[in-house]
């Protein structure tokens, strides 16, 4: 787990979130209908081509129901994956097994159509230098498994959340009386309260960009809503002295030509926003 939100602390405190959305007093079906001590074996069988995740999480979510349970992982998350695919085993008490499966496959289920899209899109864009970033695009209270997800299918983490990084879009811009004003305030701001925070700034046509050059202070400018042309002479212009993302609507269609205009990231709100879940069931044997 590299990346710094993926703290065993965040990971418990999203399980424990879960069964208490799921289980809450109790799961009286099978409290019902399965003997006290009944023991029993699942595995987790993969029903669709595509790339694998949360592997890691659905061990600790068992474990974190029940100690005792036996998980095996016969996979490991990123592998590429067929349908028939045995993701791994789990063993122990059955009761424990009926009452964690749909948080399991609730959560491998997207995760692993995140990475699988993610994976897609990084491989189209593999012949250029630009990277393929994730958005705040993402489901309330599981954004990070969603990024986890991103990461996982080969692509990169933009910032986690409004706080570990400064994000001036076209409204900040705006409301804030233009761009040296939103920037000016922006490191007055972050000096003042003893933070050292990447900037990132938002440029809808090639004046903005040049006014961004020449003032400076910003690691990150933004295109957005570029089209090819404009994009190309924008990454001229900033001639490497900061580093460029595109954004705005940008599709699997057209994903290789604006990859081809020399950006360094793409952000891509689908890769969250917009995706189909992999089939995965988990069948007792």
């Amino acid at each position: 787990m590299k990346e710094n939100y993926l703290t065993r602390e965040n990971l418990e405190a999203f399980i424990q979130s879960a069964f208490k959305e799921d289980v809450g007093e109790g799961d009286h079906s099978t409290l019902a209908a399965i003997p006290r001590g009944k023991e029993g074996s699942a595995q987790l069988l993969i029903k669709e081509n595509g790339i694998i995740a949360g592997l890691e999480l659905a061990e600790l979510i068992f474990h974190s129901y029940d100690k005792e349970l036996e998980v095996h992982r016969l996979l490991e998350d990123g592998q590429e994956v067929k349908s028939g695919d045995i993701g791994l085993t789990v063993s122990g008490n059955a009761a424990s097994i009926l009452t964690t499966e749909r948080l399991v496959l609730n959560c491998m289920q997207r995760m692993s159509g995140i990475a699988t899209k993610t994976n897609k899109l990084t491989q189209l864009i593999s012949h250029t230098n630009a990277k393929l970033l994730d958005t705040r695009k993402t489901t309330p209270n599981f954004r990070m498994l969603e990024k986890w997800a991103v990461a996982i299918g080969g692509g990169e983490n933009h910032r986690f959340a409004l706080y570990d990084m400064v994000m001036l879009k076209d409204n900040h811009i705006d409301f804030a009386g233009g761009i040296e004003s939103a920037i000016s305030a922006t490191k007055k701001y972050l000096k003042e309260n003893l933070l050292d925070l990447k900037i990132e700034i938002e440029t809808r046509n090639l004046e903005e960009v040049k006014e961004v050059v020449s003032l400076g202070g910003v690691d990150v400018i933004m295109l957005d809503n570029m089209d090819y042309d404009m994009m190309r002479e924008a990454v001229r212009i900033i001639d490497g002295k900061m580093l460029t993302e595109a954004s705005g609507g940008i599709t699997e269609d057209t994903l290789v030509d604006v990859a081809e205009c020399g950006v360094d990231y793409i952000s891509v709100g689908a890769l969250t926003h917009h995706v189909k879940s992999m089939d995965i069931s988990l069948k007792a044997y």
